[in-house]
């Protein structure tokens, strides 16, 4: 993990290479913690565009190795600089490859001290586990000493980035090593020194009580599936939480196969899963005064000669008979089983999280979230306040005409291509009940198969983790 360190000295005498916002007012540049090298980074070609990083030979009275210009553009309100602020620095970690770095930033908060510092430690992250030779990693961060961090501030953040970077680790492993019941062992393994219980329901205890979603799915593979529940239960807790996430560790589409091209990344469809656990396990970690139980659904959808066929009738936890008219549409039968588990147990609020729908893509990109449900503008708001940016959409009751079956009391998907995102959501509505809830479709933000940008890397990117955790400390106040 980096470490947090400060600097006291003028930054001239700085040795370490040195990192220097850039920013754009209307024609002119600004380097507004050392103005006397605007020049200097006016001949580098230095603009200050959000996204620019410049890597230069220090100028001569400068006792630094190299200097980074790096460009925050012009933010034109707190939202905007806070996430700038992110974004720029998490530029320099990502694309710059040093185990040392100063960053000197025009911050005149906390809050903007706290989103430099978190850009940089998310944009330092590298996923090296299968490369023979694995780049530098960052591991000192330098600050000015008047930005230092307290103790908590400082505890908090590491815990932060560590259940970030637990999620694109997850995320970015081969599907060969993490399958179901791996991927259970991984966080039974992470709770142990934790105040958070684990629970596991094997392929036997799913088939005997009734989990009718996650068998259907997880038949078809040698590696079966199972359900895991982590739950920290602090004393004196001012809310409860439940957190249920799709945890398909390979999505082959099943019988309803897809197309080869579609399977390159059906390795992150555990993102949702692999989230919640996260979320879990840093909420303990920082002593948050709420209950949280996570439930991760944890299944590897392939063909066989056990797997399940379309035109199947299966029975949920819940006891609603769903007939399955396409396999691909598994991620949902998995995730009515969990919520039927959260609900159960009456939390305050119901989350899910999931890599569901390719419609989601279509209606909001690759890099704002689907949020749908009663809660979805609190959800929203936490998101934006984050920098994970994430939108609403309805659930209107007619698009459960979409999912009619003349044989069950629900289809899984509809023949219909629109509302795709819609449909999936209203599916999973039908079992939360009147439990406060709110679903996540994390397709597109949740794996960037583009070109790294800001803090954001290339693969599993964790997002969703920094709402999650809002969301449950807004809950605790």
């Amino acid at each position: 993990m980096t470490k947090i360190d400060v600097f006291s000295k003028d930054l001239p005498a700085l040795s370490t290479p040195l990192v220097l916002a850039v920013a754009k007012e209307g024609k002119e540049l600004q380097v507004p913690t050392f103005p006397a090298l605007r020049d200097f980074a006016r001949a580098a070609g230095v603009t200050g565009k959000l996204g620019e990083v410049n890597r230069v030979p220090s100028p001569h009275d400068f006792s630094a190795a190299f200097v980074v210009f790096v460009g925050v553009g012009s933010p034109k309100n707190t939202a905007e600089t806070l996430q700038n602020f992110r974004e720029a620095a998490g530029n320099v970690t990502r694309s710059v490859s040093s185990e040392e770095l100063a960053f000197s930033f025009p911050t005149k908060n906390r809050e903007e001290v706290l989103a430099t510092v978190e850009g940089a430690l998310l944009g330092a992250y590298r996923f090296g586990k299968y490369q023979s030779k694995p780049t530098k990693t960052l591991k000192t961060l330098c600050i000015p000493a008047h930005d230092a961090l307290s103790d908590t501030e400082r505890a908090q953040l590491q815990t932060t980035v560590k259940a970030v970077t637990r999620v694109r680790d997850l995320v970015n492993t081969s599907p060969s090593e993490l399958y179901p019941e791996s991927m259970a062992k991984a966080f039974q393994k992470a709770s142990k020194n934790l105040p958070v219980s684990f629970e596991k329901w094997n392929y036997r205890d799913l088939k005997d009580q009734g989990f009718g979603g996650l068998v259907a799915v997880g038949k078809g593979s040698k590696r079966k599936p199972c359900l895991v529940k982590l739950t920290y239960a602090p004393e004196g807790a001012k809310a409860h939480i439940a957190l249920v996430g799709k945890g398909i560790t390979f999505d082959s589409g099943g019988y309803s196969l897809k197309p080869s091209t579609s399977m390159v990344t059906m390795k992150s469809d555990m993102t949702g899963a692999a989230t919640m656990g996260a979320v879990c396990l840093a909420a303990a970690e920082m002593g948050l005064p709420v209950k949280v139980t996570a439930w991760l659904c944890l299944a590897e959808n392939l063909v066989s000669g056990n797997a399940s066929r379309v035109d199947d009738v299966i029975t949920m936890k819940s006891g609603k008979t769903v007939e399955i008219t396409n396999t691909d549409a598994e991620g949902r039968l998995v995730l009515a089983d969990g919520l039927t588990m959260a609900v159960a147990q009456h939390p305050d609020l119901v989350i899910d999280m999931a890599t569901l729908t390719g419609a989601q893509r279509v209606a909001f990109g690759t890099r704002i979230a689907g949020v749908m449900g009663c809660q979805k503008d609190w959800i929203r708001d936490a998101s934006v306040a984050v920098g994970e940016p994430a939108w609403t959409a309805p659930l209107p009751e007619y698009l459960l005409e979409h999912l009619h079956s003349d044989v069950a009391d629900i289809a899984n998907s509809s023949s219909k291509r629109e509302a795709g995102m819609l449909v999936a959501g209203i599916f999973l509505k039908q079992f939360v009940g009147d439990t406060p809830w709110a679903h996540i479709d994390i397709a597109g933000p949740g794996f960037n198969t583009g070109s790294a940008w800001g803090y954001t890397p290339k693969g599993g990117t964790g997002y969703g983790v920094r709402t999650l955790l809002r969301v449950i400390a807004e809950m605790g106040r």
